[in-house]
């Protein structure tokens, strides 16, 4: 099994990027923020539903990628989940980026960047850098970009990332300033998210005028190192090799992305040879992985934390004492050792300590069932009391998680009535607060605890923005509004400490584990990095062989 090596700068590069106040140059060598690969899929192809493979084939090769879930939007400003990040991180580039084997926060479209004062970055972007439509990236995009995220009638999801910035000025053809309303520490880390991506002006013009829908549009609209090709929604999507691509070229032709909800049907797609990558391997299979005679489990720590979420709006959730008996009557201990097969830890809380602004001296909220029927008495519900809790369907992980949080309630009288519900409408459902307990993730995309806890329990952020819990605390409130404008480091460890206390009494989620992300590799396939954002880098991938799929 191939491990991902942490760098020793994993989780505080991102809060020192902020104290430069010099000029940073992008390293020649560091990777671009969407690449991506080649050949083919998992079941025998619908000539009326799928994509030609003779159409992509070329001397690079296809690489084929079957993934557990499909993508929601491949627009920036769409639905903020991870399977559409996946997408979008290969088609559109940000101002800044990540480094995917170290995590580390670079330059990206940016070639190099200054901060002119608390409240105000410069960044000079590359030259001759060309969108998918052959138009050249200019500050006019950049502008365009951020125009249309803070946009209230787009009603972007991840608008939250930068809706404290006030301007975005174009200084000359190059040359882009960005000015917030105040002190705002994790910026650099907000722009490489991929909801960052820099869009062409010119298809964020044609959408608003109704010409195009950016979802399923023609392709165009970033310069990522692949380019649209076709989606089939639910089914397949491909990706060509982007051939004017500024930057270093990739290795392969096209990658096709393959959607197999079932895992044993995933895994058999891997050792048939049929598929090169295999994501989402479920710990049960991930030993039967490494046997392959034809490919290796590459698992790899990740920022994924795996929560069950708590609506506290709703009765009787809206009683922080049976919250609390919820959580002391869940063996965390117990569930992550039967669940997770040593590819995972214990959540103490919503960040690890990839995160920067982790406390690891935080304590746990604890495995106390004795403790947890108090408080169900103190709370009137001695008799205990019956709800739903959702899972997302095809998700293997998170319904063995609803069993065992099932099974451990019963033991203090609570009776959990389990649900599953297809993944975009799961993620309607719980946005919009039609919920009482779900199994959900997050992922700390940016290695920013701004990103970890702003996003998940700040008030502002209800529904489909991260607050699923629509958890309100003025306190929480006012300590991350500190937290993300406060420019010492030191000052910004202390105020994130204090939410995290506050967020393991109040218990708004279970807070379960932090998983590892688990792919199956080919032999074949060479420099495929699993990023542990979720996300993949496909910049130096090389395949040796094609995969078998049969059509």
């Amino acid at each position: 099994m191939k491990k991902f090596k942490k760098s020793s700068a994993f989780g505080l590069t991102v809060a020192a990027a902020f104290a430069l106040a010099a000029c940073s140059t992008d390293p020649e060598e560091a990777p671009e923020d969407s690449e991506g690969g080649d050949t083919s899929e998992d079941t025998e192809v619908s000539e009326d539903d799928d994509v030609s493979n003779e159409e992509a084939a070329g001397d690079g090769g296809e690489l084929v990628i079957a993934l557990s879930a499909d993508g929601v939007s491949l627009d920036p400003h769409g639905q903020n989940d991870n399977p559409s990040a996946k997408y979008r991180s290969l088609i559109y580039e940000t101002l800044m980026t990540f480094d995917p084997e170290t995590y580390e926060l670079v330059p990206g479209l940016a070639e190099e960047y200054e901060q002119i004062d608390e409240t105000t970055f410069e960044f000079t972007l590359h030259e001759g850098v060309e969108f998918h439509n052959g138009e050249e990236l200019t500050a006019d995009d950049v502008v365009a970009t951020f125009d249309r995220m803070l946009d209230p009638d787009i009603a972007a999801p991840s608008v939250f990332l930068f809706e404290m910035i006030d301007s975005v000025e174009a200084i000359d053809e190059y040359t882009v300033q960005m000015t917030t309303e105040f002190p705002f520490a994790p910026l650099l880390s907000h722009l490489a998210h991929n909801a960052g991506g820099i869009i062409s002006e010119t298809a964020i013009e044609q959408d608003y005028a109704g010409e195009i829908n950016l979802d399923v549009g023609e392709g165009e609209a970033g310069t990522g190192q692949f380019v649209f090709d076709e989606w089939n929604e639910g089914s397949n999507l491909r990706m060509l090799n982007n051939e004017n691509y500024w930057g270093e070229p990739a290795n392969i032709d096209s990658v096709y992305f393959e959607v197999i909800g079932e895992d044993s049907t995933r895994m058999g797609s891997l050792s048939n040879g049929e598929v090169h990558v295999a994501d989402l391997i479920q710990p049960a299979l991930a030993d039967q992985v490494d046997g392959f005679d034809n490919a290796s489990l590459v698992s790899v720590p990740s920022l994924s934390l795996t929560y069950v979420g708590i609506n506290t709006e709703v009765e009787p959730f809206d009683d922080v004492r049976v919250r609390q008996a919820i959580s002391l009557a869940i063996d965390n201990d117990a569930l992550v050792e039967g669940i997770y097969e040593g590819y995972g830890e214990p959540a103490k809380g919503p960040i690890n300590d990839l995160v920067f602004g982790y406390d690891p001296d935080i304590d746990d909220i604890g495995y106390d069932p004795e403790r947890a029927q108090e408080l169900l008495e103190e709370a009137g519900l001695e008799d205990g009391f019956e709800f739903t809790l959702l899972m997302n369907s095809d998700n293997p992980v998170r319904e063995q998680t609803a069993v065992l949080i099932q099974d451990q309630l019963s033991e203090i009288g609570v009776t959990a009535s389990l649900e599953n519900v297809e993944w975009g409408a799961y993620l309607d459902q719980t946005g919009e607060g039609d919920s009482e307990m779900f199994v959900l993730g997050w992922v700390t995309v940016t290695g920013d605890a701004d990103y970890g806890m702003y996003s998940l329990f700040h008030s502002s952020q209800h529904g489909n923005a991260g607050n699923r819990s629509f958890y309100t605390n003025e306190e929480v409130d006012d300590l991350l509004d500190q937290a993300r404008q406060a420019t010492d480091e030191d000052e910004r460890l202390e105020l994130y400490s204090q939410v995290q206390e506050i967020l393991v009494e109040e218990a708004p989620m279970l807070y379960t584990a932090f998983d590892e992300l688990r792919i199956g590799v080919a032999d074949s396939v060479e420099n495929f990095y699993q990023v542990p954002n979720g996300q993949f880098d496909l910049s130096e991938v090389t395949i040796t062989e094609g995969a078998d799929v049969g059509y």
